[in-house]
This record gives structure tokens, C-alpha cells and sequence, in this order.
């Protein structure tokens, strides 16, 4: 990561892990920080990025379950004149970032739980179903945060259709796995109000039916790939990798 991107990764750190409860107070410290503008041109005042750039401020901002429309904010300067489609298709990208994010900050927590919370005199950690689900949780996480970094790359090179539904739908199908483990491993504690895992998962069920749910994107890919035919499907594959 380049000196300017650890910049970035350390204010958007410092600034959404500390976000007050209130949306103004918010959405003021957020705005003062400038990470709305971070696809800005310089010449107006932003820090004249691209979408690598926006996956740092995108993915934390899933990992905080921060209150308030980042991603939409972020995704502005792309937004503005485009045609309906490309909207869509902008957004999401943006929610595949944040879905990451949100589960990657699932995944710590649970984490960090079955480390603390001892059960028959051992912590929940040493049982191996225990480390079995969290393998496949974090299995799920993983895939989802390279196929959404994968599209943010390929964004800065043409529109990214193919590379935003493999990332989009990859999303979608992460959801029930890391939920539902996420909730086994914490019990009654992830439902509190209190806790931070509730937002997390809420979060995440709302935004996989945002902006293409699972059937929308299979069938998107499924006509890209078909539309391709027996050989188109490969350099398709790679210049997605590229």
C-alpha cells in the first residue's frame, strides 16, 4: 500500500470508528474529514482517487455499520450525470465494498467472543466445531472482500459489469453463512441492542437485496458469459484478472 493510501486507511480509521450517535454530529465529522470527496478531483477540493481509493473509505465504513449514507456520499461524483444503469451498477459496487467491511467486522467480533466467553471451563475457541465454523466464516469474508477489491480495480478501466456481478452476487451468497454463524458462535448476546453485531447483520441483510438481489446478478452473469459464447468465456475470465 502506498504512503497516501496508509494516510487514508488511518484517517478513515480514526475518524468512522469514533462516529458520534447523533446523524448531524456525524455526518459534520465525516464531511470535515473529507472522506466524501476521496473521488473528488483535487481542483475541488477532494483527494482524487479512484475506486482503490474508495474501497478503503467503502469497506470501513461497512466495518463501523457507520449511521449514515457514506457510500452514496463516496459514490456522488460518479453518480452525477449518469444514466440509470450505470447508477445501479455504481451502487452496486459501493454496497459490495461495505458488505465486506460488514462482514469482516462480524468476523472480529466473533472472534474476539469465542476467545473471551469460556464454556465447560475452556474457552469456546478450543472446541473444533467452534474452529470449524469460523473457518468457513472467514472463508466467505475473504472471497467477498477480494471479488469487491477485484471490481474496484477493474472499475478504473471500463465499466466492470462482468467483475460488479461476480462481486455483487458473491456478496449476496455470503450473507446467510456468516450471519448465521456469526449468531451461533455469540448466542443471545449478538440480539442485544447494545451489542454491535445486531447492526452488522442487519445491515447485511438489507444491502443484499439492494441494488440486485441473488437471482438479479446470477442472471446477469449467466447472460454475460453466455452472450460470449464456448470462447469468449476465458478472455473474459482473464481480463477481469488483469
Amino acid at each position: 500500500m502506498s504512503e497516501l493510501r496508509t494516510l487514508l486507511s488511518d484517517t478513515t480509521e480514526k475518524v468512522l470508528a469514533n462516529l458520534p450517535a447523533d446523524e448531524k454530529s456525524a455526518w459534520t465529522q465525516v464531511n470535515d474529514s473529507g472522506l466524501p470527496n476521496v473521488m473528488a478531483q483535487e481542483s475541488d477540493g477532494g483527494f482524487g482517487g479512484g475506486w482503490e481509493d474508495a474501497f478503503i473509505v467503502l469497506r470501513a465504513s461497512g466495518y463501523h455499520a457507520t449511521p449514515i449514507a457514506l457510500g452514496e456520499a463516496v459514490a456522488e461524483t460518479k453518480l452525477k450525470g449518469a444514466n440509470a444503469e450505470s447508477k445501479f451498477r455504481t451502487m452496486a459496487l459501493v454496497r459490495s465494498c461495505q458488505m465486506g467491511g460488514a462482514m469482516q467486522g462480524a468476523l472480529d467480533l466473533s472472534v474476539q467472543y469465542v476467545r473471551e466467553r469460556q464454556q465447560f471451563g475452556k474457552p469456546l475457541a478450543s472446541f473444533q466445531a467452534i474452529q470449524q465454523q469460523l473457518a468457513v466464516f472467514a472463508q466467505e469474508v475473504a472471497a467477498t472482500t477480494m471479488a469487491a477489491a477485484a471490481a474496484c480495480r477493474a472499475a478504473e478501466r471500463n465499466d466492470a459489469i462482468f467483475e460488479i456481478s461476480c462481486a455483487k452476487l458473491r456478496a449476496n451468497m455470503a450473507v446467510s453463512t456468516v450471519t448465521s454463524v456469526a449468531h451461533q458462535v455469540h448466542g443471545a448476546m449478538g440480539f442485544t441492542a447494545e451489542y454491535k453485531l445486531q447492526r452488522l447483520t442487519r445491515l447485511l441483510w438489507q444491502w443484499r437485496s439492494e441494488f440486485g438481489n441473488d437471482r438479479f446478478w446470477a442472471d446477469k452473469l449467466g447472460t454475460l458469459v453466455a452472450a460470449g459464447g464456448p470462447d469468449g468465456y476465458w478472455p473474459l475470465l482473464c481480463d477481469s484478472a488483469a
